[in-house]
């Protein structure tokens, strides 16, 4: 069975960084990110054209690779999660989480009985195709998976650790790009308020055994602070923002030539 890579990352209490994938498209883009060190691929259908087949063809990609490939659903609809979880994904990343309802759904909707409720389809891609006894294959897939909910609004943080105590859920994530639109303070990452939130969610999920997951935050002090205070999945950056400051940086060093 392919490692979970980033599971087992944070189970071991290091830091899991991830890469978001909106522009890349191709297979070989899975082994591109592990070799320059990332752990994870946020392969992102909410902001992305990207149809299923695609994200499907990557994440198979990133279990050959050795990097766990992690889907983000567009919305907390079934079968955006359980699609792309039979085709490969060891991970779902659920957007706009606000309520324990909402969470309990969710997980429900991306494990098998008897955890959750998630259907037993075929052989899986994450456990190599291999046929297993039902329980065994469902025990295993649900053991391979990483749930994950965003925190994104001031309602889910006061309710962050209700839905920490959710069982089957692993990682609150903190989108910080949306939170801070949410508080009216766009674009503020270092603004009291979100400190506070931030000390909340770490708070429930360290009350509750889970881990703390940080989004849009690539200020290298403020990344420090958050890290600090206990976020361990860790998106670090995405395809675009990476391919434009190089494009950037490379015009800017060509035009001094001339």
């Amino acid at each position: 069975m392919p490692a979970n890579v980033t599971k087992e990352k944070l189970k071991a209490g290091e830091l899991a960084l991830g890469v978001g994938l909106r522009q890349a498209r191709t297979v070989d883009t899975a082994k591109i990110m592990q070799v320059c060190g990332f752990d994870w691929l946020f392969i992102d259908l909410e902001h992305n054209s990207m149809g299923i087949d695609t994200a499907a063809q990557m994440c198979s990609a990133g279990l050959d690779a050795g990097i766990t490939p992690m889907v983000r659903s567009s919305h907390h609809a079934s079968y955006l999660m359980s699609r792309p979880l039979d085709s490969g994904a060891q991970g779902i990343v659920a957007p706009h989480v606000d309520t324990v309802e909402e969470a309990e759904r969710i997980a429900a909707q991306c494990l098998h009985p008897p955890m959750g409720k998630r259907s037993i389809g075929g052989p899986a891609p994450q456990l190599d195709y291999a046929e297993l006894p039902m329980a065994e294959r469902a025990a295993k897939t649900n053991e391979n998976i990483l749930v994950v909910c965003m925190i994104e609004s001031p309602t889910g943080v006061a309710n962050a650790d209700a839905m920490a105590a959710v069982a089957g859920l692993d990682v609150l994530l903190i989108g910080t790009n949306d939170l801070c639109a949410e508080m009216g303070i766009a674009g503020q990452y270092g603004h009291e308020d979100v400190r506070k939130a931030y000390e909340t969610v770490a708070s429930a999920c360290a009350n509750n055994g889970k881990f703390l997951g940080m989004g849009g935050v690539y200020d290298k002090d403020l990344a420090s602070k958050y890290i600090g205070m206990g976020a361990k999945m860790v998106l670090a950056g995405n395809d675009l923002n990476f391919l434009m400051q190089a494009a950037k940086s490379r015009t800017s060093f060509m035009r001094g030539l001339g």
